[in-house]
């Protein structure tokens, strides 16, 4: 299993989490970093089953 890293940043409603190295756009976001990390954990696993792992950074020709 490959490792991320998670930014989670606190705004004033809420807490906001995504990871690095993923392209597209996914982002999770809850009341506590708690559950914003957890979002973000499951918003990976969906986009890299929908879309493949040729999504992911270092996969991608530029």
């Amino acid at each position: 299993m490959k490792s991320y890293k998670i930014i989670v940043e606190k705004h004033p409603e809420c807490y906001i989490a995504y990871p690095l190295g993923i392209n597209g756009v996914v982002v999770g976001q809850g009341d506590t970093y708690n559950e914003a990390l957890a979002d973000c954990k499951s918003a990976i696993i969906f986009h890299l089953e929908t879309f493949g792992k040729g999504e992911l950074y270092e996969n991608l020709k530029v």
